[in-house]
């Protein structure tokens, strides 16, 4: 294959540790002796003269005219519904034109599934082009038939390189462009191959640069590591403008996309899925699925409300305590951070009368999600306690509230919308932080307010 060279661009491989650059590639930087650090890039052939002012004999740039910030006229954003209620919620309220966004997920999630789903619903109003490299035309006509989704609208091409889907997408002008992923497409101005570090950067640059200058909302397709983060270089994340993650068990049927940047709404949303035979259905009350109990009512469990992003969701807390037969007793967190838990418990011995030194303890949050507020702190207690002392937790009961080193519960944030979402799902008792029971009236649901934890332990 013979590699072509634009004019004004060179190869060049520049150290990732300490910024050396040199024409050929090395095992070691000869400029710091890091192994494996020479990273391929393009860079113009022609020196940017005076770029830094201080040298001497630098060129002046011409003097810009800055305005103020006062005067820019604030333009609201308009946003196109993508046909998903819950991805419209993740996004923001919908699409932005001219947005790049960056979905990823383990293989298998349903990320290719969603994307077809969505382009499916905006082909019917809108001009869409849908790049495929992973998968044949073939393979993807399969599972549009197996959705069965109206994708007569639907345009699709399969292909790998960089420049030719860049003049594919110039002369079909569609509205939204999906590349299905990143990692196999390749720039033919690089020798590295499809997937590598510069490849990556290089195309998702490029691909982003393109949907600035023609206002089309482009998304990309990542692949994830062992541990879950996305491929790829970091700054992949910082040239986007939303990164959303699909997680969820391959053994359960649902799924969850969550936004961890977006530059036009919220961080931290959470849109949940159904994987059923026909695609992705919407869960519109999610807090009934994580409050799937059974109909006795068991020791170590316990109902809190938790937050993700504008929504307030019910999760049951489980707990087990049992007598440790090791030196070191086990402190075992799923879907919560150890740190967090081995706080609780020392908070618990100290301020809760509890000795709970010479015992294992698990704790887990039912559905698979992951407590990332403080608002569980008293119901994690809680469910401790209640499985130490082998009593049940009445199941109308509802607990929130944060954990000081001090024994003091202290109040949250959103307070009011916890409890409105307690009482919309039929609880009977609350055990909230006295700070966040206001003067609203809640029907049907009674609210204890505690200070401290002894208190929340005896009012239980």
């Amino acid at each position: 294959m013979t590699v072509t060279r634009s004019k004004d661009k060179k190869v060049v491989y520049r150290c990732s540790d300490c910024g050396y650059a040199q024409s050929k590639w090395s095992g070691q930087c000869p400029g710091c002796g890091a192994w494996n650090s020479l990273v391929e890039g393009l860079e113009d052939r022609t020196p940017a003269a005076g770029r830094f002012s201080g040298y001497a004999g630098a060129v002046p740039a011409e003097a810009a005219n800055p305005m103020s910030l006062a005067d820019v006229e604030a333009e609201e954003i308009l946003r196109t519904p993508c046909g998903l209620e819950e991805f419209d919620r993740v996004l923001g309220g919908g699409l932005v034109a001219g947005s790049a966004v960056l979905i990823g997920g383990d293989p298998g999630i349903g990320k290719s599934t969603l994307l077809l789903q969505t382009i499916a619903a905006l082909s019917e109003r809108r001009k869409v082009l849908y790049i495929t490299g992973e998968e044949s035309i073939r393979q993807v006509s399969l599972r549009a038939k197996r959705l069965q989704l109206k994708c007569a609208s639907v345009q699709i091409l399969a292909e790998t390189e960089l420049e030719r889907i860049l003049a594919t997408a110039a002369a079909h002008h569609p509205e939204f462009l999906v590349v299905d992923s990143i990692q196999t497409v390749y720039s033919e101005l690089l020798q590295s191959a499809p997937g590598s570090v510069a490849q990556v950067r290089e195309c998702a640059a490029q691909l982003v640069r393109f949907a600035k200058q023609t206002q089309t909302t482009v998304f990309l397709v990542g692949h994830v590591t062992k541990e879950g983060a996305l491929a790829g270089p970091r700054v992949l994340e910082h040239m986007v403008d939303t990164v959303l993650y699909f997680e969820g068990d391959n053994s359960s049927r649902f799924r969850v996309i969550r936004a961890f940047k977006n530059r036009f709404g919220a961080v931290n949303e959470l849109g949940v899925f159904a994987m059923t035979e026909t695609g992705l259905k919407e869960v519109r009350n999610p807090s009934a699925i994580f409050l799937s109990r059974g109909d006795d009512e068991a020791p170590g469990s316990v109902v809190m409300v938790m937050r993700e992003g504008s929504r307030p969701l019910l999760v049951e807390v489980q707990a087990l305590v049992d007598e440790s037969h090791l030196p070191t007793p086990r402190r075992v967190a799923v879907g919560m951070e150890s740190n967090r838990l081995a706080m609780l418990l020392a908070v618990l011995h100290r301020h809760g009368g509890v000795p709970i030194l010479n015992q294992d303890v698990f704790v887990n949050l039912v559905g698979g999600l992951r407590l990332s507020e403080t608002a569980g702190d008293l119901a994690v207690a809680l469910a401790v306690v209640s499985s130490y002392r082998d009593r049940a937790i009445p199941k109308d009961w509802v607990v929130f509230g944060e954990l000081g080193l001090n024994g003091e519960v202290r109040p949250v944030q959103n307070g009011e919308e916890r409890l409105r979402e307690a009482a919309k799902h039929g609880f009977k008792h609350a055990l909230a932080p006295a700070k966040n029971v206001a003067k609203g009236i809640h029907p049907g649901l009674e609210i204890v307010p505690v200070r401290s934890l002894r208190e929340a332990i005896a009012a239980l």
